[in-house]
């Protein structure tokens, strides 16, 4: 890395970062959790998640190491406590408990959203890898401007996937709220499994 220009540095972090965030793959859970909320809501909903996000991964980029040294807390827990998260959202996404849960007060937005979906073990541990590359002030302007950049893109491709709901009705939108519960428990299990494995062979 050590030949790698600032610019380079700052797009591989930006291609790396997009790729481990997918908001295409988060849309059809989104969607799925804001599908009974106003117009304006929904668009709230879209940036709040991307600002969470990057809270928590600039919060882990500049303290991360510190934070989990003091806690003496792994990534592999850390990845197997999102996972055990998301799988109770998949659970009432598929049973369509989902709209009880908003009623108690829970925040979308913030979780399953902002984390652990977006900002999850995978940014998370991509993000202090990039950091401890970012050697000199040029690599840190463009590592800085990467994150933003991913996150600015996260909440205009969530706000923008809003429009589909007109489209496909209340019928869709119930369809559309078991495969994402679908997906998501996927994406918990496959979670679990990778810090369980990692774990039982440390």
């Amino acid at each position: 890395m050590k030949t790698v220009s600032a610019l380079t540095f700052a797009v591989q972090s930006f291609v790396t970062l997009l790729v481990i965030f997918d908001p295409p793959g988060a849309t059809p859970i989104f969607l799925a959790l804001v599908s009974d909320k106003s117009e304006r809501e929904r668009r709230r909903l879209a940036w709040q998640a991307a600002f969470v996000s990057l809270f928590v991964i600039a919060t882990f980029a500049i303290f991360g190491r510190v934070i989990l040294d003091y806690m003496n807390v792994s990534i592999e827990a850390l990845q197997a406590a999102g996972g055990l998260l998301l799988l109770y959202v998949s659970l009432e996404l598929l049973t369509g408990k989902v709209s009880e849960s908003e009623s108690a007060g829970t925040n979308i937005g913030m979780v399953p959203l902002g984390t652990p979906l977006l900002a999850g073990p995978g940014a998370i541990v991509a993000t202090m890898i990039f950091v401890e590359q970012a050697n000199t002030p040029q690599r840190v302007t463009g590592l800085v401007i990467a994150i933003v950049a991913v996150h600015l893109l996260i909440g205009l491709v969530l706000m923008l996937s809003t429009k589909i709901l007109k489209v496909i009705k209340e019928s869709g939108v119930t369809l559309l709220a078991r495969i994402a519960g679908l997906l998501l428990a996927a994406i918990a299990v496959q979670m679990l499994a990778d810090a369980v494995k990692v774990l039982a062979t440390s």
